[in-house]
């Protein structure tokens, strides 16, 4: 598939933009709506991705979701250096991304993204989506997603504000993960970092909880950002290089 051809009706659109507060130069990020009612047998072949075993014995869903994350990799590569290549999927479930580049792929209630970038530029990106929690199911979650330390410090905070803090400490730890984990190779949980400030305007801290590694150790803060739309909430969590 080459930029030319015509996207499926399932991913009908990729859109390079930039929906997080804080720009970041040197980067690129992707996003597509997708439906999966609209996933035709032959879109995989369409658009030259092939889907691993595993994504092909799986539902309409969970293929469609891998096929515009896989679409907005590709583009978000395209863009940044002019290269055609799809990440294929790790053992680890992870994409595989090529040595030179790091990069992040997320999916949503019918939408989808990837972020990408240069090594001598960024170390590790971390990029998660989630529709946003209703205050009761926060409430029922809050006691497996957050710490001790932030059940205090969410109990400090408006009412209205709970399945925000909830959503976000879910999404950002996500983030996280994706964004140390290929620099690390170790994995770790809701309970090994904290959310230790957060804003309205987008800005988030984190801090690790236990050691990872020499450099990413017990006590290591590291900066996010996040965006609410639509019902959504989009974080990032990026390292320099």
């Amino acid at each position: 598939m080459n930029p030319s051809t015509p996207l499926p009706a399932c991913c009908p659109t990729l859109s390079r933009h930039w929906p997080l507060p804080q720009p970041l130069a040197d980067v690129v990020l992707v996003s597509s709506p997708f439906d999966p009612q609209q996933l035709q047998p032959g879109d995989f072949q369409h658009c030259a991705i092939a889907p691993p075993a595993s994504i092909q014995r799986s539902v309409a869903k969970r293929q469609t979701e891998f096929l515009a994350g896989r679409l907005c990799a590709r583009e978000a590569m395209r863009q940044l250096d002019g290269r055609l290549c799809v990440p294929e999927l790790g053992e680890d479930r992870a994409p595989v991304w090529p040595n030179d580049l790091c990069g992040s792929i997320t999916h949503s209630q019918g939408w989808a993204a990837a972020i990408v970038a240069s090594r001598q530029h960024w170390r590790g990106l971390g990029l998660d989506a989630e529709h946003l929690l209703s205050h009761e199911r926060a409430a029922r979650l809050a006691g497996e997603i957050l710490t001790a330390d932030e059940l205090t410090q969410m109990a400090t905070e408006p009412a209205d504000q709970h399945a925000l803090r909830v959503t976000l400490t879910f999404s950002i730890k996500e983030a996280l993960f994706k964004a140390l984990y290929p620099l690390v190779h170790k994995r770790f949980y809701f309970e090994d970092a904290q959310l230790v400030e957060w804003s309205a305007d987008g800005h988030a801290r984190l801090r690790l909880l236990m050691d990872l590694s020499g450099e990413w150790h017990q006590g290591k803060e590291l900066e996010g950002q996040f965006s609410v739309r639509d019902g959504q909430l989009l974080s990032l969590v990026t390292i320099s290089a």
